[in-house]
């Protein structure tokens, strides 16, 4: 049986599921070509380890590339999850397969890593294992067992549970599944947001100490952000615009039963950036670099900023997708429960059959046809606001082109093209 032959047989049996067991010796096969049986070490530039001295050990393949910032992010966690392991004497290795442009790129990249890789100049084995276990985006990070089993989601694991995942068998998968449930049914707000050395937050003025305990029975808003993140510096604002006027609200309405409150968990890189950010937003803070921050971003597995998690009355979550209700709905999304997401949307409902079937924007030459999750659309990223929608959406069915039904600024159709055709003549 030749190599290619052998590689069919592996990710037949891939896609076969669990059930259908793969050999290491076959991996090894996989990652082998004619010319080669050897991967690249990490200790130096020409170093080479035998393909075979990986039997019987656990193997992460690790599909990356330099050009890329989120696998340039991830790689750095993994590098700290590696580590760990292998100064624990556990049974780990990764085999890097580049999607790098060029060998500079890859050099540059693999000098990082202390972990093996497949050599650069072997485009047809990195090409073989893209399509035999159907890569799609990087970065991607398969385990491979020695009893033959895989899992395909290294890469949410490792951000997840880090170190404790380790040996990333379905029995480990589900004894921390099964731990992190019981953590979140105890889950409280004292519990969340404090440690045996603090019992208190920031107010603006970062001279005041808020007791945590004072937040009890309020609504809460765990705001992840950061100055140097771009998208955070938009949504900021607006965020902003609505804790007031939610505040305002619930004033109005006689405050004492009903509160809301936002604290920021700061992802800054220095103490200057968090006091200078800080300093824009009227709500309270964790302190910066409190080892509280990275246990929080773990628990609720924040995997990109801006993030805006919502916590109950009661101290247990509500949603993590505080930060996509407030895009849709603005202060209306508070309470951010179920039932009134479901008021909303029924409120969504009403107000599309009072809207044009079709309409043009100031920002697109063609027509856009309205069209709902139902009918060919989906969620979406709104042209106009560049945030994210959902549900309703004004589209142009050959472009993509969507908006918020908000976010519609009509024009008639000459005038749409005429600013499509100066909006293109002025960027060339």
């Amino acid at each position: 049986m030749d190599l290619d032959d052998n590689a069919r047989n592996l990710v037949q049996a891939l896609t076969n599921g669990d059930a259908e067991k793969i050999s290491t010796s076959r991996f090894s096969s996989l990652l082998a070509s004619k010319d080669r049986d050897y991967l690249l070490s990490s200790t130096a530039q020409d170093d080479q380890v035998k393909i075979s001295d990986l039997e019987g050990k656990v193997i992460g393949l690790y599909f990356s590339a330099n050009w890329y910032p989120p696998c340039r992010n991830f790689n750095k966690v993994l590098i700290g999850v590696y580590e760990q392991l292998k100064s624990n004497g556990s049974n780990f290795e990764i085999v890097f397969v580049s999607s790098d442009e060029d060998l500079s790129a890859f050099n540059s990249y693999r000098e990082s890593m202390p972990w093996l890789s497949i050599p650069f100049s072997d485009l047809e084995t990195k090409k073989a294992l893209n399509r035999k276990f159907e890569v799609e985006g990087i970065p991607y990070l398969i385990i491979l067992q020695p009893d033959g089993s895989t899992l395909h989601d290294g890469v949410e694991l490792i951000y997840r549970y880090g170190i404790e995942a380790f040996p990333f068998t379905e029995e480990k998968l589900e004894e921390l599944r099964r731990e992190e449930r019981m953590k979140h049914e105890s889950q409280t707000l004292t519990n969340l947001l404090t440690n045996p050395g603090r019992d208190y937050l920031l107010d603006q003025t970062m001279t005041r100490k808020v007791p945590v305990d004072s937040l009890i029975g309020k609504t809460i808003g765990l705001y992840f952000s950061a100055q140097w993140c771009f998208p955070c510096a938009k949504f900021t604002p607006k965020l902003i615009s609505i804790y007031q006027k939610i505040k305002q609200s619930l004033e109005g309405k006689g405050g004492g039963v009903e509160d809301f409150e936002i604290v920021f968990v700061s992802n800054d890189r220095d103490q200057s950036s968090f006091d200078s950010y800080y300093g824009t937003m009227p709500w309270l803070a964790l302190p910066f670099g409190d080892p509280i921050i990275r246990t929080l971003a773990k628990y609720f597995d924040v995997q990109g900023i801006p993030c805006l998690i919502i916590i109950g009355p009661d101290g247990k979550t509500v949603t993590k997708q505080g930060r996509n209700l407030i895009n849709l709905y603005q202060e209306n999304a508070y309470p951010f429960t179920d039932a009134k997401l479901e008021s909303l949307e029924k409120e969504m409902e009403e107000e599309a059959k009072r809207l044009p079937r079709s309409n043009y924007h100031a920002g697109h030459r063609h027509e856009l046809t309205l069209v709902s999750e139902g009918n060919g659309g989906g969620p979406f990223i709104c042209c106009d606001c560049d945030e994210q929608g959902s549900g309703w959406a004004y589209q142009c069915l050959g472009c993509g082109y969507e908006v918020h039904p908000r976010c519609m600024r009509a024009v008639d159709p000459a005038t749409a093209a005429s600013v499509t055709t100066h909006l293109i003549f002025h960027i060339c």
